[in-house]
C-alpha cells in the first residue's frame, strides 16, 4: 500500500473493503449534508424575504396560501360571532397554514440531525475495524514494527476523518438553520396577526357598506 499521500482519495483507495464501504457511506452523507444545508438556507431566506415584503405591504409571495386561507375563512359569517371571535378564527386558520408551510420548508432539518449524530459512530466503526486490522497484521507477521501496523492505523484515522467531515457541517447546519427558521417563523406569525386584522377589518367595512346601502 502506498501511503505517500494523505489525501482523502489516496486513503480511500488504500483502505480495505470494509474501510472503503465505511468511507463511501460517509462521503455520501457528507454530500447529502451540503445539499440539505443549501436547500435549508435557500428556503429560510425566501420565507423571511416574503414575510418582510408582505408586512411592508408588498406581494405575499410564498405566503400567498396563508393570505388565501385567511380570505376564505373571513368570507364565512358564523351566527352570533363577534368581530373579535372572527379575527381569532381567521388568525388560527392562517396560523395552521403557516405552520404547515414552515414544516414543509424545514423538511431537511431532521435529516441533518440524524447525520450529525450517526456519522461519528459510523466513523468510529471504521476506526475500530482499522485497529483490528493492525492487530491482525501483527499476529500474522509476528512483527510489531510500524510498517506492519501503519496501514491499519491509517485506515482507522481516515475513517474518523470522514466521519467528522460529515458530522461537523451537519451539526452546525442543523443548529444555525434551525435558529434561522425560528426567526422566520416569528416573522410569519407577525404577518398572520397583521393580515388577520386587516382581512377582518376589511370584511367588516364591506359588510357595513352593504347594510347601509
Amino acid at each position: 500500500m502506498d501511503y505517500g499521500s494523505i489525501s482523502p482519495v489516496t486513503m480511500f483507495l488504500n483502505a480495505g473493503p470494509v474501510g472503503k464501504v465505511v468511507m463511501a457511506v460517509l462521503l455520501l452523507a457528507s454530500v447529502w449534508t451540503w445539499v440539505l444545508i443549501v436547500e435549508g438556507v435557500v428556503a429560510v431566506v425566501r420565507i423571511a424575504k416574503s414575510a418582510r415584503t408582505a408586512r411592508s405591504g408588498g406581494a405575499a409571495g410564498l405566503l400567498a396560501p396563508i393570505e388565501a386561507a385567511g380570505e376564505h375563512a373571513a368570507s364565512f359569517d358564523l351566527p352570533g360571532e363577534s368581530i373579535g371571535e372572527k379575527r381569532e378564527r381567521v388568525a388560527e386558520i392562517m396560523s395552521r397554514v403557516g405552520r404547515e408551510l414552515m414544516t414543509k420548508a424545514e423538511g431537511g432539518l431532521p435529516n441533518l440531525a440524524v447525520i450529525s449524530s450517526v456519522a461519528p459512530f459510523i466513523g468510529l466503526f471504521g476506526t475500530v475495524w482499522g485497529i483490528m486490522t493492525s492487530f491482525a497484521g501483527i499476529a500474522q507477521s509476528q512483527d510489531t514494527s510500524l510498517a506492519v501496523v501503519a496501514p491499519g492505523i491509517a485506515e482507522a484515522l481516515a475513517a474518523t476523518a470522514y466521519g467528522l467531515a460529515a458530522a461537523i457541517p451537519a451539526s452546525v447546519g442543523y443548529n444555525r438553520i434551525g435558529a434561522a427558521f425560528s426567526r422566520a417563523g416569528q416573522q410569519v406569525a407577525h404577518y398572520v396577526e397583521d393580515k388577520a386584522l386587516a382581512i377582518t377589518s376589511g370584511h367588516l367595512s364591506a359588510t357595513r357598506k352593504r347594510e347601509a346601502a
